[in-house]
């Protein structure tokens, strides 16, 4: 085998990232539970075979989790990891469809454009995550997230807000409640993911203790 051909056959994690369309940290968390398949150099340089990358590109995430059991202790929990989102903007929430049903754990999807209808569906009780804007008709986020902070029902829910406005309108608005994230647009999804495999890490360790 030719040195060209060696080289093909792996990548590093930054060029796998690329490949990915994802952050290095991404990749590095994917090869630790065991999505890609990777090695480390004499100089403790982490190499990326190929081949699973191309494989992470071309399966759908159920394929993926089959053929990856070490993957699914991690990655995936007994149950769907469940996710609202509520934005205003048509185009951004399909936006987050299409990005979240990439995400190796398959989470179960919900969408509200607005605060009102975010908090008729949390009526019956949280989603493990919880992606909000802030400025919204009827209800805002601000309202919102003030009302499903003290309900008990949300105990366990992240809450992840992602907005426009910059840190001195939030503040200007009252603040976001403690330990809600807030990311700025455009949307970090890298950030989401890795809040996302997280929560299902968490979710596994609690299923276990029970």
């Amino acid at each position: 085998m030719s040195a060209s051909n060696i080289e093909k056959s792996f990548c590093t994690t930054r060029e796998a990232a690329t490949l990915l369309g994802v952050s290095v940290g991404t990749v590095q968390l994917w090869v630790e539970s065991g999505l890609l398949q990777a090695w480390k150099t004499a100089g403790g340089h982490r190499r990326v075979l190929r081949d699973s990358v191309d494989s992470l590109l071309r399966k759908e995430p159920q394929a993926l989790i089959s053929a990856a059991p070490a993957a699914a202790s991690v990655i995936v929990s007994p149950r769907r990891l469940t996710v609202l989102v509520v934005e205003d903007d048509p185009a951004l929430l399909r936006l987050y469809q299409t990005r979240l049903a990439r995400w190796p754990m398959q989470p179960q999807v919900d969408t509200s454009a607005d605060g009102l209808t975010a908090l008729m569906k949390l009526g019956g009780g949280g989603p493990d995550l919880l992606i909000a804007d802030l400025h919204m008709p009827h209800v805002d986020g601000f309202a919102m997230l003030k009302i499903l902070c003290k309900a008990p029902e949300m105990a366990r829910t992240t809450i992840v807000v992602v907005t426009g406005l910059d840190a001195d309108a939030i503040e200007a608005r009252g603040g976001v409640p403690p330990g809600v994230e807030v990311l700025s647009k455009p949307i970090s999804f890298d950030r989401l993911l890795a809040i996302a495999t997280s929560i299902v890490q968490q979710n596994g360790a609690r299923l276990e203790a029970s």
